[in-house]
């Protein structure tokens, strides 16, 4: 009869060989050379408690062990950088980085300590302190080699050129050219923009190694770097007929062929890539995405894209997300038609991927058409009530159409999923204060567009739209124009904010400064917008430029039949 294995009693045996010992008073040195008296026996079993509770994930009750480890022996490093690891596997950062400066005051020159808080500080993206801690790392352990090349990588990253070079170097001159550090000591030089001793060195390197593939990439890629283009193009096309079915090679060419607008060639080689079982369905879908970005693709290969785009739908067709690529491809060309009846059938087929019904929504919101936002917004909101889009989406369906308690009651909610994200707060209350303008409750708007501004003072778009508001009812016009001038020195080119700095200006009487601005907006190239006009026209009139008043309205009512009321003014203007 044979016996199950089990780990767990062997874990515990060992644990238990640990506990043998009698209990035992230990002294221990604190820092200032003085000792303190702890109790060993108890302190080895909270510790090794501890660590059996992190083995087995329990990580809750290996803190309260390691807690008692400190108190215990509060000189125990090796407690602390337990606890490190504990709350930095459960993305506590900050804590992380607390228990391993506790654990390095008492060992300042343990490498596991200095090397892990330096990587905690490079994951926080802080390059200066990581290196504080690698350098630290290097001082004291001058034979980790692994550590010093790390190091000489963060210089590199942080653009600390020469003292990357000079760790580069020293292993050079060592080992001459090696695997271990050259790619490194390549990279640092190209990012220089010393290309010809990096390819020097490259060519060195790819000789002494010429089944190394990712080194015929690499000399592509400086090439690249280099604008030659044509060598780029040579050594993708030689390390593909050595290693015809290498992914990175080939997502390499393509990025190549993309950049020279070369989609002839690069077109055939997508398919190829699509089948490729090498390359990383992420990279293949980045890919996707930056060329259906691209205008001629757009335009002149819209036909061969979509096959591309249905090719990779059908080799990965149990992803949700991929068939989003041809949706985006058809939003992008406009044909908002058909992207709204592919997101239908991928919703109707799948109802939970919630992501096929955000993008319904906004194609709803790009047509605008309310009434269907409406109705499949509210339909979604409810189905995913945790989307903050969703509710949004809702809402300014609800807001469209009159349907305001709604709006509100949405944008309760949306509130309450934003939470401490001070953008989203921000889109929230400036819906709320457009609501409030709406119910022609000014008073609240205003109110909400103030808490707005002090949320995020620096949203050009929620200043811009407060100073509209405010010229709208003749309020606060000396205030209006200053938002409005703060707003357009940051965007001077910004049509929609130089609109509003010339409204505020006419509602301020400042006509001839007005027509100057609403000059510029016409004359900007931009899309003609009916809204211009009509201020244009406005500000004419108020200047008894009549004739060319009345013009400028036609062209608002050629651009936008509805403001009929532009026809009172031109009967007005003409008499």
């Amino acid at each position: 009869m044979t016996h199950k294995f089990n780990s767990g009693l062997i874990i515990i045996g060992i644990f238990s060989l640990l506990f043998s010992c009698s209990r035992s008073i230990t002294p221990v040195r604190q820092k200032d050379g003085r000792k303190i008296k702890f109790d060993a026996a108890a302190y080895n079993y909270f510790y090794v408690e501890a660590l059996k509770q992190k083995l087995m994930g329990n990580d809750g009750d290996a803190l309260k062990y390691l807690e008692q480890c400190v108190k215990l022996n509060p000189q125990s490093d090796a407690a602390y950088y337990q606890m490190s690891q504990v709350v930095t596997s459960n993305g506590d950062v900050a804590h992380g980085k607390f228990y391993l400066k506790k654990a390095l005051s008492i060992d300042k020159e343990n490498i596991w300590y200095l090397s892990m808080l330096g990587g905690l500080y490079y994951q926080e993206k802080s390059l200066d302190s990581a290196i504080i801690y690698y350098e630290r790392a290097v001082k004291y352990h001058p034979e980790k080699e692994n550590v010093m090349l790390t190091l000489g990588n963060l210089y590199s990253e942080d653009k600390k050129y020469d003292k990357a070079a000079e760790v580069f170097e020293n292993f050079d001159s060592k080992y001459g050219v090696n695997e271990m550090s050259t790619v490194s000591s390549i990279r640092n030089l190209v990012a220089c923009k010393k290309y010809d001793e990096a390819l020097v060195k490259l060519r060195t390197l790819s000789g002494e190694y010429p089944d190394n593939v990712a080194y015929r990439g690499l000399m592509a890629d400086l090439y690249k770097d280099k604008n030659e283009f044509s060598k780029a193009e040579d050594e993708y096309d030689n390390a593909l007929k050595k290693f015809p079915d290498n992914g990175p090679l080939m997502l390499g060419l393509c990025d190549l062929l993309s950049q020279e607008k070369k989609f002839d060639d690069m077109m055939p080689l997508l398919n190829t890539v699509v089948l490729n079982s090498g390359i990383e369905i992420n990279d293949k879908v980045t890919l996707m995405a930056n060329l259906i970005d691209i205008p001629e693709i757009e335009t002149k290969y819209s036909d061969k894209m979509t096959i591309v785009l249905m090719v990779l739908e059908a080799t990965y067709n149990s992803n949700a997300l991929i068939p989003l690529l041809r949706t985006d491809f058809l939003v992008k060309q406009n044909r908002l038609p058909e992207a709204e009846s592919r997101l239908k059938e991928l919703v109707s087929n799948n109802p939970d991927n919630y992501y096929a019904w955000e993008k319904l929504l906004f194609v709803y919101l790009q047509q605008k058409d309310y009434e269907k936002l409406y109705k499949t917004g509210e339909e979604c909101a409810t189905k995913f009530n945790t989307s903050y889009p969703a509710k949004l989406l809702y809402a300014n369906a609800a807001m469209e159409l009159k349907k305001y308690d709604v709006a509100l009651d949405e944008l309760k909610k949306a509130e309450i999923l934003a939470a401490s994200n001070k953008e989203f707060m921000v889109q929230v209350l400036t819906m709320r204060a457009d609501v409030y303008y709406r119910m022609k409750d000014y008073s609240k708007a205003f109110d909400t567009f103030e808490t707005a501004i002090k949320t995020d003072n620096s949203d050009l778009t929620v200043i811009n739209n407060y100073a509209y508001y405010l010229a709208e009812q003749n309020r606060n016009l000396k205030e209006a124009e200053e938002m409005a001038r703060k707003v357009i020195e940051a965007e001077k080119t910004n049509t929609t904010f130089l609109d509003t700095y010339g409204w505020v200006l006419y509602k301020r009487k400042k006509y001839q400064e007005a027509e100057k601005v609403m000059e510029s907006i016409i004359k900007s190239g931009d899309k003609s917008d009916a809204v211009w006009y009509e201020h244009y026209g406005y500000i004419l009139q108020k200047q008894k430029k009549c004739r060319e008043a009345i013009e400028s309205w036609n062209t608002a009512l050629k651009i936008d039949s509805t403001k009929t009321e532009l026809k009172k003014e031109i009967e007005n203007c003409e008499k």
